[in-house]
């Protein structure tokens, strides 16, 4: 007499559940991804906003059109994030400008890395547009600090530290347009171009495995027994 498979069901449980988990996380992380886009869309057509006047409202400011006069002097002392953009890697020149409760880190935009020179500051005040974004959590690929001069995850108390900026707000003011209009190899980029959105086919696919799984058991169990 065949014995019930107690070990193959217990590892075909534990795949299960793992893949359903996979799954429902997909379908989260579609809802996330749905709603990212729908506010990017916004952005469009939303008008600008002046930056003291959003942070002193509260609320969730991220992806809100903003505009802030920054002190030329202010764009002199700056750092830099590494970025990947097109596959291509790239500097992404972070300042600080002040604002009515302290400051706020500013992202100007990218340099290719082949690009040695940096410009001077401007003269003057300049007036930056921009979109607010909050900064990615540090994790293997974007570690907390700076290595040899470069950063490479947004950390905004480290970051404001290393800028010599006081009370720096919780989100980067991602700059829309040209700060430095005489630096050509300056590109703004506020959101990124293309974001893709597969998570429901990555949900599915998830699902499909685990009914394709169980599917595969039933019919194990069914010849074991057929056969008794």
């Amino acid at each position: 007499m065949k014995r019930f498979p107690f070990g193959l069901t217990i590892a075909t449980l534990i795949s299960l559940v793992i893949l359903c988990v996979l799954g429902s996380w997909q379908l989260k992380r579609l809802a996330w991804k749905t709603d990212l886009l729908a506010r990017i869309e916004a952005l469009k057509t939303s008008p600008e906003a002046p930056l003291d006047q959003v942070l002193a409202a509260g609320g969730d400011v991220e992806f809100r059109r903003v505009r802030l006069s920054c002190p030329a002097a202010a764009l002199s002392r700056q750092i830099e994030l590494f970025g990947v953009v097109e596959g291509q890697p790239v500097r992404r020149l972070i300042v600080a400008c002040p604002t009515a409760t302290g400051t706020i880190l500013v992202d100007e935009g990218y340099v290719a890395e082949t690009v040695q020179a940096r410009p001077s500051p401007p003269a003057g005040t300049v007036v930056i547009s921009g979109i607010l974004r909050k900064p990615d959590k540090p994790g293997a690929f974007n570690p907390a600090g700076a290595k040899e001069g470069l950063w490479y995850g947004r950390d905004i108390p480290a970051m404001a530290r290393a800028l010599g900026a006081e009370n720096p707000a919780p989100v980067f003011l991602f700059a829309a347009s040209p700060v430095r209009a005489d630096w050509p190899a300056l590109t703004p980029a506020p959101v990124p171009a293309d974001i893709p959105n597969r998570h429901l086919e990555y949900a599915l696919t998830w699902f499909g495995l685990a009914g394709a799984l169980l599917a595969v058991y039933a019919a194990m169990l069914w010849r074991r027994f057929k056969a008794r």
